[in-house]
């Protein structure tokens, strides 16, 4: 696709650095939307309180070694988003700034290494967020997310105008 046939007048251009956060308000998203992994997590979680619960009782008091081990796995069930997030931000940081139109055409992103043409019918549709608009892949297990952030507007009306594409492209998820 050109440049050339993006009208300007409609189109949204954002420019901004990704951030470990941004990748965070996508997980996050995709997690509420599809819940396999939430709900994965909280049984994970469940057997071991039930496990350390047992143990204590058990032995009638608690045994450094697995209370350790459970702190562990509480502290690594309930970081894995974060841990994700910064995951992926280290394999994207070193393409600097992001300057992504949105536009009827679809969405174009680009970098001082890359560019990308996504059009409509990749997403099933989007969520907003209080500073991020996440738009969801079709695929069933939403392995690909598109996050926007909204601080990468210039104006905020182009947030407006943002929003107002999406919706005409996309449905609210």
């Amino acid at each position: 696709m050109s440049d050339d046939a993006v009208d300007a007048r409609t189109a949204v251009q954002l420019v901004y650095r990704p951030q470990s956060a941004d990748t965070l308000a996508g997980l996050r998203v995709r997690e509420r939307i599809k819940r396999t992994g939430l709900v994965l997590r909280g049984v994970f979680l469940a057997l071991w309180v039930g496990h350390w619960l047992l143990s204590t009782v058990g032995r009638g008091g608690t045994d450094v070694v697995s209370t350790v081990l459970f702190l562990f796995v509480f502290l690594l069930v309930w970081g894995y988003p974060r841990i994700q997030a910064a995951h992926v931000q280290r394999i994207i940081s070193w393409q600097g700034e992001y300057r992504t139109t949105v536009s009827a055409a679809g969405i174009t992103g680009r970098s001082d290494h890359s560019t990308l043409m996504q059009k409509w019918s990749v997403f099933r549709g989007y969520r907003e967020t209080a500073g991020h608009f996440v738009l969801l892949s079709r695929d069933p297990n939403i392995m690909c997310l598109d996050v926007l952030p909204k601080r990468g507007a210039r104006e905020a009306e182009d947030v407006d105008r943002l929003r107002a594409i999406l919706d005409e492209h996309t449905t609210r998820v």
